[in-house]
């Protein structure tokens, strides 16, 4: 085990509260493991290390990530969360497969999908756009997790006006999706692509909105304006 891993893991272990893991739990509906203390403390603990791994090779830093996630607890997962992004000045086209790599073998709830996906994978995908057509392909997965990376990684362009017509084509491979949190995913991506495109997300689930499931659909209009709410919402078929 590598000496920093190590120290992470001791410094989360002393933080560790029963209280907060059994309260963490509520949060989902598979069971987490995780040792149980507030975000900003894992944070800051990944911050620290930070500055002691930054200076290595990107290969190593993401062997050292790999470590963190085996072990399957989600704090350790947080840490790469906040790793990778940092990395993204160093990203190369191939870096995509070390992430799918990652998702595939160790997501387990939506908090670690999330925390990949919406800033590392978006980030990658800002600088690499052309793998747009890799999130398509992760939409026909068997695994939830990488259907719902498929919209997550959007989030934040989309949310800046970026990759509209991107998003919409997510959105049409995920759209009659059985998953509640893959249709949550495709659902928050429409509502930040709404924020500087409204008529057109409005114009897509109007289209739409026949097979569109509830879930999804709320999602999708939460920032609209209350009219176009309650027409979106009609069930006027």
């Amino acid at each position: 085990m590598d000496t920093v891993v190590e120290a992470i893991r001791q410094e989360f272990a002393a933080h560790a509260d029963p209280e907060i893991r059994e309260k963490g739990q509520r949060f989902f509906k598979e069971e987490v493991r995780c040792y149980g203390m507030k975000t900003a403390t894992g944070i800051a603990i990944a911050k620290k290390y930070w500055k002691e791994v930054k200076a290595r090779e990107k290969k190593e830093i993401f062997a050292l990530c790999e470590e963190l996630y085996s072990s399957g607890m989600m704090e350790e997962a947080f840490v790469v969360s906040e790793w990778a992004p940092r990395l993204a000045d160093r990203y190369e086209p191939g870096d995509i497969a070390v992430f799918r790599h990652w998702i595939e073998t160790y997501i387990t709830n939506w908090a670690t999908c999330d925390g990949l996906c919406n800033h590392a994978v978006g980030d990658f995908i800002v600088r690499y756009p052309e793998h747009i057509e890799e999130l398509k392909r992760w939409t026909q997965s068997k695994n939830r997790w990488m259907r719902r990376a498929a919209a997550v990684s959007l989030i934040v362009p989309a949310k800046h006006g970026e990759f509209l017509d991107e998003a919409l084509a997510i959105a049409d491979l995920l759209l009659t999706d059985t998953d509640d949190l893959v249709r949550k995913g495709y659902g928050w991506l429409l509502k930040e692509a709404s924020r500087k495109h409204t008529d057109e997300v409005f114009s897509y689930v109007m289209a739409n909105k026949r097979e569109m499931p509830r879930t999804a659909l709320r999602y999708a209009i939460e920032l609209m304006p209350k009219d176009l709410k309650a027409e979106a919402m009609k069930k006027d078929w």
